[in-house]
């Protein structure tokens, strides 16, 4: 039932923490706790790199999750699949950020089940689990360019949520802390 359920699910008591971490975070973003496995997996290899070697910056992408430590400033692009902004517009994450989670959703680019049609919906919080279960929550809300404001109004409500950004079309829409730049 974990693997399959699309809507909250609370784990077993014997269940591996890593399992119950992703329900609970699933369970906030009101989705299913697969949503947050690629999260997850980013964040236990970017751990493992950090305390096996002496590395002073990180970045271990997987499929749009991404897990970063940082010394110095990194520009993200953003691919957002057939919208003319895509890799355009770029997401400034300024330096000295550690444990820190870019995550991305879309409905029209990868294998990945959503139930909208946003060409990206990139989400970041300081937990990388979270913000991959919040990537798939705040995509499927997306229907149409016309609900990207909508979405982004809505996302004021998640106090956790550091940055957001939707590209649906031509449309693109931006909260939170980090500065957005126009890269081509």
């Amino acid at each position: 039932m974990f693997r399959k359920t699309l809507q909250p699910f609370q784990p077993s008591e014997f269940a591996p923490a890593e399992a119950v971490e992703m329900a609970v975070a699933a369970t906030k973003a009101g989705i299913g706790p697969m949503s947050a496995v690629a999260g997850l997996f980013a964040r236990e290899a970017g751990k493992i790199l950090i305390e096996n070697f002496e590395i002073e910056e990180l970045v271990v992408e997987n499929g749009g999750d991404i897990f970063v430590k940082l010394k110095n400033e990194l520009v993200l692009s953003v691919f957002a699949g057939e919208s003319p902004l895509s890799e355009r517009v770029g997401i400034v994450i300024p330096a000295g950020f550690k444990n820190l989670g870019i995550c991305t959703s879309a409905g029209k680019v990868g294998p990945s089940i959503s139930f909208g049609k946003a060409d990206a919906v990139m989400v970041i919080c300081e937990d990388v689990v979270l913000a991959d279960a919040y990537a798939t929550a705040f995509g499927n809300k997306v229907k149409s360019p016309a609900q990207v404001e909508k979405v982004i109004n809505q996302s004021e409500n998640f106090p956790e949520l550091l940055s957001l950004l939707i590209i649906c079309d031509d449309k693109i829409g931006i909260r939170g802390d980090f500065e957005m730049r126009i890269l081509k």
